[in-house]
């Protein structure tokens, strides 16, 4: 990095060459992303002990009581698990959706603070754009010269000037 550039700031990537706006602290602050195997990994131990347990129990059926009633004991097993797998993927579902969101709206949020210094970057240029066609005419009428060439190049209303 050079001496001249501070260390807090970027360049602006909607327009190169412009300073952005120095990064806030709290997005720095906030953890790094796991990444999509954290989530998944996790779901994945939960579906695997939820599969080791149906096991079990299917193999303590077998070797014990292979009756009418053991399997409907079985059956009491393994629904509330297979409730509780469901819900554990609901959830981590619904908060990858939130994550999602929450990045998807900081994103449309730096796009719009981009846009917004943009427009301001347009409206100064704008201004002394039009500044300095005031005073070419200006110039141009106390010269003694003809300024209606200017004025219709310029585009501007009859009244402008």
């Amino acid at each position: 990095m050079s001496e001249h550039t501070p260390a807090s700031s970027t360049i602006d990537p909607v327009a190169p060459g412009v300073p952005a706006a120095p990064l806030d602290r709290t997005e720095s602050a906030r953890p790094a992303a796991r990444g999509p195997w954290g989530r998944d990994l996790r779901f994945m131990f939960v579906v695997l002990a939820a599969i080791v347990a149906l096991f079990l129990a299917f193999a303590l059926l077998v070797a014990f009581a292979p009756n009418g009633a053991a399997i409907s004991a079985l059956a009491i097993i393994a629904a509330p698990i297979a409730t509780m797998v469901a819900a554990y993927y609901g959830i981590s579902l619904a908060l990858k959706q939130v994550a999602d969101a929450r990045d998807a709206a900081e994103a449309a949020e730096a796009r719009a603070r981009a846009a917004e210094t943009s427009a301001r970057e347009s409206d100064a240029w704008a201004a002394q754009m039009e500044s300095g066609l005031r005073v070419a005419v200006a110039k141009l009428r106390d010269a003694g010269r003809d300024t209606s060439d200017v004025e219709r190049a310029a585009g501007t209303p009859d009244e402008f000037f």
